[in-house]
Formats: structure tokens, sequence, C-alpha cells
């Protein structure tokens, strides 16, 4: 089988979809091989992003997906809207979804079933293919769900590291500042002759009115230990 490709990614595909693409291209080739009678697989994560990251084991399959974001209509988008799987038995004879249908019997595909698995504000889709009509029958019940329940579980706990990692880095940066910020902080009150919290407000005024980050600022205090600022800091101190 060949390996799964990504769809609908940007050229220079960003961290915060890198894995999940990786998640879904393991889901697809596990899905499709222990699936009877089915040709293939894609799955897409969805959520309030602007990136849908995706993947399928066949080139021919990523039309399949294409079309379906393109014009809105398909398995994938019913089965996003509705939250349960939706079933096509046989896409010669189905009337819903023409551009769908017409990309997927130009590919050979007859039938097709997509299982939704929602999780935490995002929802994982997986969708597998046969070249027979009817034979998708049993996929709602099979491993297939279960790899794919297993996948959107994954994907929202990488998520959840992820954020954990980052809070960890910006409370790093935060104690590696403290320091500056509260010199600073002691200098604007000497100056101004108020008290910590009206100091640290006016430092934080400086910050947004000149778009730079309040560690900056208070390093250029601290620099010139307020020479030069009293009168822009008596400007902003009311």
């Amino acid at each position: 089988m060949p390996e799964p490709e990504h769809v609908g990614l940007p050229p220079g595909e960003s961290p915060e979809s890198a894995l999940p693409a990786r998640r879904l291209s393991q889901l697809v080739e596990q899905a499709a091989r222990c699936t009877s009678d089915c040709c293939g697989a894609s799955s897409m994560v969805s959520d309030d992003g602007a990136e849908r990251p995706a993947a399928v084991t066949h080139p021919d399959l990523a039309g399949l997906v294409s079309v379906q974001l393109r014009s809105g209509e398909g398995p994938i988008p019913t089965a996003l809207e509705r939250g349960e799987p939706v079933d096509a038995t046989d896409l010669l004879s189905d009337e819903r979804w023409p551009d769908y249908r017409a990309v997927a019997l130009d590919a050979g595909v007859r039938s097709s079933v997509t299982l939704p698995f929602r999780r935490s504000g995002l929802t994982v889709t997986l969708s597998l293919y046969s070249f027979r009509a009817g034979a998708l029958g049993d996929v709602t019940h099979g491993p297939a769900h279960a790899l794919g329940d297993l996948a959107a579980t994954c994907i929202v706990r990488d998520r959840s590291y992820r954020a954990a990692l980052t809070e960890l880095d910006q409370l790093g940066a935060a104690l590696r500042t403290r320091p500056v910020v509260d010199q600073a902080c002691g200098i604007v009150m000497h100056v101004l002759g108020c008290d910590a919290e009206a100091a640290f407000t006016v430092l934080r005024r400086i910050s947004q009115g000149t778009n730079r980050k309040l560690a900056e600022v208070a390093s250029a205090v601290v620099e010139k230990r307020g020479r030069g600022l009293e009168r822009e800091l008596m400007s902003l101190s009311g």
C-alpha cells in the first residue's frame, strides 16, 4: 500500500498541523488495512481554526476530500454537521452530493462511509472507500471505528500537551523578566511618588502605547534609571 499523503496543508505546514497530520496518516493506513473490501481511506481534523490537517492513502482520494471542502457538500460535511456516521451504499444510484459522486465514480469508488469522532472542540473524520457497492456496512462497529476513536483522543492529548508546554515557556519567560520589571517599578515609584500598583500600570501603558513588550520597557527604564523619562512617566501616570 502506498504511503499516506497529506492533503489540505499549506506548502510549509505549521508545527500545529504537522503532528495531527502524522496521526492521521497512521490512522488511514491502519484503518484501510483492517477493513474488508476497503480500497483506501481519508481522514481530517476540523475545528475552529483555519487549518484542516488531512491525510489519504492514495493520491486519487485527495480529490474526494477537496471537492467536499470546496463545495461544502458530501459525506464529510454531513458527518460534521450531524455528528453521526454517513453511509453512501451505492454511489451509482445515490443522487446526493453530485460533485462528490462524480469525483468518486471517476476514481472507481462505488461506496463510502464517513465516521466522525468529536473531542474537546474538534472533530476527526475517518472516511473509508470501496470499489464495491454495499461493502462497508460493518465499519461503524469494526476495528476502524476503534482506531478513529483512539486517534481523536491522541490528537486532543497532543494538543493539550503542547498547550501545557507553551504555558510553561510563558511562565518561565515571565519569571526571567520579573526582576527587571520589579526594578523598573521601583524607579517609577521613586520618580512619581506612587505605589507599586500605579507604577506597574504606568509601565503597562508605555508598553501598549509604544507597541513594545513590557520587559523591553522595563529594561529601558532600568538602564536609564528613569532619567529623561520623568515627563513621559508623569503624562502617563494620570
